[in-house]
């Protein structure tokens, strides 16, 4: 299986990216939509032009109007490329995030531009921090940014220290106790009873907030490692529940599941587990196993070859890597 806690890592909600990735992929078609009619692509292509000759003042008006009314796919990338250039170098964070918008949305799969977005959200991220450090510095945002900014580093005690601090402002505030329980797992050289403490707080972050389907999947990997396989099937089965797309949950189910025997009931979040991670070798291992053993040897073969081939495709240097 999986590194125990990598969903930690994954979901963890450090990277403020995230909050500006989300934003994007879920806007409204609508704000983009409602801007003034489309330019003509002799415009688009000119305002191109402009942009590419450095004089950007004049090129971002015409590309924001441009950008979402263009048929040609082509015209329509390089206008946005333009567009993210022009509206990072004159700090027009609106317009960066229209353009990022629709790279998001038509060239989500081109290497190129999720390059680009990459650096996009970036800036975006480092201008949402600086706003927040101007308007509210003292304010228990900020204080959490300030914690995962240490979490990030390393500095695993001063984490600690804003995190419980936000707790004393607000015993209440959502995800803290959830990020005080990822400490205690990522951390090294935890103290002997961190998971029993990590439990602990999992369990204050479920009363504040019932729907956090992460608490219940790290609740579930504890139990699972204890050998509690009962109590993990309960966790696990909660988190799918609140997260019908939580690949991770599943397959910490359906192992769960396997390691009572219970191959059987296994191959149904085994099989969701592999469909929402096709890619996961550690997957299709498990469903091969539960395969294997209520008598579906074809099925279980198949499995096990794309086992193998999800191995290598993640391997270093494997196709994945070029």
């Amino acid at each position: 299986m999986a590194a125990p806690f990598g969903f930690m890592r994954r979901h963890s909600e450090l990277f403020p990216v995230i909050i500006f990735a989300v934003a994007i992929s879920v806007s409204s078609t609508a704000q983009v939509s409602g801007k003034t009619a489309p330019a003509s692509s002799s415009t688009a292509e000119n305002a191109a032009s402009l942009a590419e000759a450095g004089r950007c003042s004049e090129a971002l008006p015409l590309l924001s109007r441009s950008v979402a009314h263009l048929t040609d796919k082509e015209l329509q990338k390089r206008v946005s490329l333009d567009g993210v250039r022009c509206a990072t170098l004159l700090q027009r964070w609106d317009s960066l995030l229209d353009f990022a918008r629709v790279l998001n949305q038509q060239f989500s799969h081109d290497p190129e531009v999720l390059y680009v977005l990459v650096h996009a959200y970036s800036d975006l991220s480092n201008q949402a921090t600086q706003q927040l450090a101007r308007t509210a510095p003292n304010s228990l945002p900020a204080l959490e940014l300030d914690a995962e900014a240490s979490e990030l580093q390393g500095r695993w005690d001063q984490a600690e220290k804003d995190y419980r601090k936000i707790l004393e402002e607000n015993p209440h505030y959502p995800g803290i106790h959830f990020r005080l329980a990822r400490l205690l797992l990522s951390k090294p050289n935890p103290p002997p009873d961190f998971q029993d403490q990590a439990k602990r707080e999992l369990l204050e972050e479920i009363k504040i907030d019932p729907a956090n389907a992460g608490a219940e999947y790290v609740l579930g990997e504890i139990a699972r490692q204890a050998g509690d396989f009962d109590e993990a099937v309960q966790h696990f089965n909660k988190a799918t529940q609140l997260d019908p797309n939580f690949g991770d949950a599943y397959l910490g189910l359906g192992v769960s599941l396997s390691a009572e025997k219970k191959y059987a009931e296994a191959v149904v979040p085994l099989e969701t587990a592999v469909k929402l991670q096709p890619s996961n070798p550690a997957a299709h291992y498990s469903l091969g196993t539960a395969y294997s053993r209520t008598g579906r040897k074809a099925d279980a073969e198949k499995q096990f070859a794309l086992q193998e081939a999800a191995g290598h495709a993640t391997a270093p240097g494997g196709p994945s890597q070029h």
